[in-house]
């Protein structure tokens, strides 16, 4: 059988350092979570043997209202989880740890973007003009706030079910909203603040809002971003019709002059009111509502290329469990050992929901968010805010990564780094020699790296490796999660033997997944249930969407998605490997690898690729020309085989990225197809520019 019969991807490039898993008194830690491979391997048989004993142990880490009396009813694809049980996700994360005596520690450190202007205090010490913005907030404080935030929505006349929508901010009052939110029992909708007004209005008419939270402002490089305009705009269009917006509620963040803005709104027949006239007067007394465990916990807008965005739903009792069990086995999470945890993500993304607020929040374990750029003032921001506060477990993207190895080795080293115990990554599959370079010059070589695969859908991680347990790998994401179980099969169903390349599926449900698309349930099940099924039952498998191979240890490598793969001459070939043979030779700082039309062989590889500014400036005599093209050409041919060699390698400054890091590779295939004129959704594009020099420039 063909590769192309059975779904699979070449796969040719072999990664062979092994990095063991190291005890955890050398890094900081007191003890792991799972400190041994067998432990894990006994752990993950349990959780596939024992199904139901398994999970009813991890939901007990969640304090509960009412006891749930069945732990799981699934009939595919359909599940509910911990039926009859009653929880309050706002409650988990704050209210408990008050209760139970815990009120006075940290649970949220917050640095703004810009020096020297401050609306709380500056660093302790430093050149007030000179030093950021720095709030800090107990679980008593966040108690209080997300009490008072969650009175003032019920005087909107916001009810237990409703959806209500945020765009704001990298701010606390971020965090505040969304755990009001799951207060007072409304379904949060946060909406990324990077996108543009259509967006926003798309997305709060599919879910029904009619109210949302906004700031007046929010700071990126040094800039305001003017989320209160976007809103106008977007209320404007909703203007006079059954999907206008009722209430627009909006946080003073930069102080820029808003009148023409709220005059348009409340021209629209929607009432504006401010959280500094509200929230201090209201009550700080709002109980905790008691939620079914498959109530709507938030809705997630994910976009594609196609169609319109689907609203992933999340429900409380599920996702929370599920969130809160992989945190802490994944992170080594444990309360009042002297932990701040890092997750750079913007809480406009599923990172966001589950790794800066409710896996951490949850686990006791103060975290940490920042609201602006990685390079304001300078490049070395991140390195500057690890070292200032402590951070202990950092979490970022691999496109940062690779950004950061790009503006050079000696930013970090500038910095006192010695606080980090444990590095993550997430988003996508990490070049080995990005893994190698934040291994080295981030972790010291010293952190282990926890290279995390999942997505908005599963709700937490699903294969991971767990930093006590598993040795790692460059480039792999290692093994499943303990009550994951994942395959790499073919069209069939049938799982592929080692090293053959197929679709990454799960076979049998997990508390975190996704219930349903908002509003579509068909599509639901079209989407993520109908492309795969057991060959021995019929029963449909969850499909990722994404293309993978497991390796003679078992071990998961994601190639990227399906999508992504191309056909050349017959060869299916991951895109993701061709990058990383690309991001292996000297000169390159970062790659993205796409299809373009090719008369003899149908599709043909072009590669974009971005040189490290050291090497050029190393190697004056090797510009970016048609010699070097040659040079990399051959390089991906050693690594993984001549018909890989990219037909077309074009040097860019830049790529086109959203404002969270990801690679809009669906664009660079419009521009290696020479399309002229870019129609596709370019909302969450931070640098337009980036594309439009692209196109402009001559192959």
């Amino acid at each position: 059988m063909s590769n192309e019969q059975n779904g699979g991807i070449e796969s040719t490039l072999h990664e062979t350092r092994v990095f063991p898993a190291r005890p955890a008194k050398e890094l900081g830690f007191d003890a792991w979570h799972v400190g041994t491979i067998d432990a894990y391997k006994d752990m993950h048989h349990r959780s596939m043997h024992d199904p139901e004993g398994f999970w009813r142990e991890q939901a007990a880490a969640v304090d509960w209202f009412t006891p749930f009396e069945k732990v799981l009813e699934w009939n595919a694809p359909d599940a509910k989880w911990f039926l009859g049980g009653t929880l309050n996700a706002c409650f988990n994360c704050v209210d408990r740890h008050v209760k139970a005596g815990h009120g006075d520690e940290t649970a949220l450190v917050w640095e703004g973007e810009p020096l020297g202007v401050h609306t709380g205090h500056p660093a302790p010490g430093s050149n007030y003009e000179k030093a950021p913005e720095i709030r800090r907030f107990t679980y008593r404080d966040m108690q209080r706030k997300t009490a008072r935030l969650g009175n003032v929505l019920k005087s909107l006349g916001v009810k237990k079910g409703d959806v209500v929508t945020i765009y704001m901010p990298m701010v606390p009052e971020l965090v505040v909203a969304v755990l009001a939110c799951a207060r007072i029992g409304a379904v949060h909708s946060v909406i990324f603040g990077g996108f543009a007004p259509q967006s926003i209005s798309e997305r709060m008419v599919d879910a029904k809002s009619k109210v949302i939270l906004t700031a007046d402002g929010g700071w990126r490089r040094g800039e305001i971003v003017p989320l209160l305009k976007n809103v106008a705009t977007a209320c404007d269009t909703l203007k006079g019709s059954g999907d206008a917006v009722r209430e627009v509620f909006v946080l003073r963040r930069s102080g820029q002059d808003v009148r023409e803005q709220v005059e348009s709104i409340k021209a629209g027949g929607a009432r504006v009111t401010w959280y500094h006239e509200s929230v201090p007067e209201a009550s700080d007394e709002c109980r905790c509502e008691p939620m079914g465990s498959e109530d709507r916990l938030f809705l997630l807008y994910t976009s594609g290329s196609t169609g319109k965005p689907k609203g992933i739903m999340h429900t409380t009792g599920g996702y929370l469990v599920y969130c809160a069990m992989t945190a802490r086995l994944t992170f080594n999470l444990i309360p009042a050992r002297g932990q701040l945890f890092w997750c750079t993500a913007d809480v406009g993304w599923i990172t966001g929901h589950s790794y800066v607020i409710y896996g951490v929040m949850a686990n006791r374990v103060p975290t940490l968010i920042y609201e602006g750029a990685p390079n304001f003032p300078e490049n070395d921001r991140f390195w500057s805010i690890i070292a200032r506060h402590k951070v202990t477990q950092f979490y970022t993207a691999p496109t940062a990564i690779r950004t950061f190895m790009k503006w050079g080795d000696d930013l970090p080293a500038k910095h006192d780094l010695s606080s980090l115990r444990l590095l993550g990554t997430v988003g996508e599959p990490i070049n080995p020699e990005a893994w190698m370079w934040y291994h080295a010059h981030i972790g010291r070589s010293r952190c282990p790296i926890v290279d995390t695969y999942w997505q908005t859908e599963t709700g937490g991680h699903v294969i991971t490796p767990l930093p006590g347990a598993i040795a790692t790998k460059p480039g792999s994401c290692t093994l499943p999660m303990p009550g994951i179980d994942a395959a790499v099969v073919n069209e069939q169903g049938h799982e592929l033997p080692p090293n053959s390349g197929g679709l990454l599926v799960i076979r049998r449900p997990w508390p975190g997944m996704l219930r349903s698309v908002h509003g579509d349930h068909d599509r639901y099940v079209k989407t993520y249930w109908s492309r795969v099924k057991d060959p021995r039952t019929g029963q449909p498998f969850y499909f990722s969407a994404d293309g993978a191979r497991r390796d003679s240890d078992g071990y998961f490598w994601v190639m990227g998605r399906v999508d992504d793969v191309i056909n050349v001459s017959g060869h299916r070939l991951g895109t993701m490997e061709v990058e990383s043979a690309l991001v292996s030779h000297p000169a390159v700082a970062e790659a993205a690898v796409v299809g373009m039309p090719h008369e003899v062989k149908g599709t043909g590889v072009c590669a974009f690729v971005t040189l490290k500014p050291a090497w050029l400036k190393a190697e004056p005599g090797r510009a970016p020309d048609d010699a070097l093209k040659k040079v990399l050409g051959a390089h991906v041919a050693k690594e993984i085989g001549a018909f890989a060699r990219p037909d077309s390698i074009r040097f860019a400054e830049g790529l086109p990225k959203t404002r969270s890091g990801k690679i809009m590779r669906r664009l660079l295939r419009d521009v290696a197809a020479g399309v002229q004129k870019i129609t596709q959704d370019t909302s969450t594009l931070e640098d337009f520019s980036v594309v439009a020099k692209l196109s402009a420039d001559e192959d």
